[in-house]
């Protein structure tokens, strides 16, 4: 019905998708913290199904695919930590906003369709497009392949 919000616990569970462990804060930072209806989720790193952390530099170690994959991973941990901060995904209306770091060769020049991995999957959860930046980056924090922050808006 128009002006209801979906079940987005009830949506991850149709698309059946199974959210990481969440990963403590690597140096001195939360993970994540809340102001007013507005979670901000510090940059975040991809998690394997098998609780691996991916590596690499995207147009030398790894294909683009391999990196928007990586970003998917990102946003699924992303996911897990905003359950970890809020308790129930059902309180969150919408992703505002993503910022999409990709460590890449200096030629490299498919950032959007890395970073795509992530909005993909934030579309398909959320059912609406969210704002966003991807840039590439010559590095990034113990080699990881991708970093993405996020800004999540929580119903009233």
């Amino acid at each position: 019905m128009e002006g209801e919000l979906m079940s987005i616990s009830n949506r991850i569970a149709e698309l059946k998708l199974e959210l990481p462990i969440v990963k403590a804060p690597a140096a001195n930072y939360a993970n994540a913290v809340r102001s007013g209806n507005y979670v901000y989720c510090s940059g975040t790193v991809p998690v394997t199904p098998e609780g691996e952390i991916p590596k690499g530099k995207v147009g030398r170690d790894l294909t683009t695919e391999q990196g928007a994959e990586h970003a998917r991973y990102v946003g699924l941990h992303l996911l897990s930590i905003l359950k970890e901060e809020v308790g129930n995904l059902d309180r969150v209306k919408r992703v505002v906003k993503i910022l999409g770091m990709v460590n890449a060769t200096p030629d490299f020049d498919e950032h959007s369709k890395v970073i795509n991995g992530c909005s993909d999957l934030f579309e398909s959860v959320f059912g609406v497009k969210h704002a966003r930046s991807a840039v590439g980056m010559g590095s990034l924090p113990f080699g990881i392949s991708v970093e993405i922050e996020a800004i999540f808006e929580l119903v009233d």
